[in-house]
């Protein structure tokens, strides 16, 4: 059976960044709606993060759902480990690697946030790895995951409407700038620690 990851903080500690109702309405109706359709469709013993490496093993007309909602499940669960109450930064190895690749933090956040606006329609903004350890700042639509690509999702922030709009109303872009004052790279970083 698959479940959601424990909401690693209170309802409010977003705030007033992410508001508690905003973060109470989108982890338990929208990311454990992603984990119940999921349970719905697989009666197979298969891990949460293999489903996307392993889709041909589904018949092909539910190939489509089981992906959707895997990366329903899997995308969430990245998105509420890279945000915290009290704000935390790259640190050891992928700190290393973004002041080599970007020259220092502040390069690399404006990156990310200008890869986030340029984002069409619905989807997620992600830090990703390759299995040699370069990091890559991807967009990518709905529910898709980096595990399809053989990649290795290490940050993420999510830019469906439900993750914003009740406080921000159309102001995406204000959302995806005040955001990076929750931001949590303890999980990235001891993510990309164990890899390389």
């Amino acid at each position: 059976m698959y479940n959601v990851i424990p909401l690693p903080y209170s309802y409010n500690a977003l705030e007033p960044i992410i508001d508690e109702e905003t973060v109470n309405i989108h982890y338990n109706k929208h990311h454990k709606k992603y984990a119940e359709n999921l349970n719905n469709l697989i009666n197979k013993k298969i891990p949460l993060e293999q489903i996307p490496k392993r889709i041909e093993e589904f018949p092909l007309k539910d190939r489509g759902q089981i992906l959707y909602n895997a990366g329903g499940v899997l995308n969430h669960n990245l998105y509420w480990q890279s945000l915290n109450k009290n704000p935390t930064l790259p640190k050891g190895k992928l700190l290393n690697k973004i002041n080599n690749d970007y020259g220092n933090f502040d390069n690399f956040k404006k990156v990310f946030i200008n890869k986030s606006k340029n984002l069409v329609g619905s989807g997620y903004t992600f830090l990703v790895t390759d299995n040699n350890g370069n990091l890559t700042i991807m967009n990518l639509p709905n529910q898709e995951t980096p595990l399809s690509y053989d990649l290795t999702p290490l940050f993420t922030i999510d830019l469906w409407e439900h993750a914003y709009y009740l406080k921000y109303k159309n102001n995406r872009n204000t959302y995806i700038e005040n955001i990076w004052d929750k931001v949590n790279f303890d999980h990235a970083s001891n993510l990309y620690e164990n890899l390389f």
